[in-house]
């Protein structure tokens, strides 16, 4: 067998740096963590309003979300509220199975199905048939 040099760009990747080490942790001022936390539990409807609530003018405001280590911990608080939600969520969707009403009932049960298995067909409307011939 012959002796073939690797190509150029499999070699290129020994000179690559090496990954950087995560950043560490930055620090979210008491006022900003204020402002998100009025943002996701919906006290504050707009940034203008979360800002005022935190003490913040909403030009700083809006400066700070931009920030990658802030729009990060927003990112995962929202989704901590998001998981804290849908255990609501499933409560109601179990006590709706015994609604009083059918359809209610019937598409709830769906739901669950469709959560814990194979989803049910979903009910199709019968054809209509159209009445625009020569009988009428």
């Amino acid at each position: 067998m012959e002796n073939i040099a690797p190509a150029k760009r499999a070699l290129a990747v020994l000179d690559t740096p090496k990954p950087a080490e995560p950043l560490p942790a930055r620090r979210i001022s008491a006022k900003v963590r204020r402002g998100i936390e009025a943002m996701v539990t919906g006290d504050s409807k707009t940034i203008q309003d979360a800002a005022e609530k935190a003490g913040l003018s909403r030009e700083h405001f809006t400066r700070e979300l931009a920030k990658p280590h802030i729009t990060e911990h927003l990112r995962q608080r929202v989704l901590k509220t998001l998981a804290i939600q849908a255990a609501r969520a499933g409560a109601v969707k179990g006590e709706l199975l015994d609604s009083q009403n059918e359809m209610v009932r019937d598409r709830a049960s769906s739901f669950v199905l469709g959560l814990a298995g194979p989803r049910p067909r979903p009910h199709r409307p019968l054809p209509s048939i159209s009445r625009s011939g020569p009988d009428t």
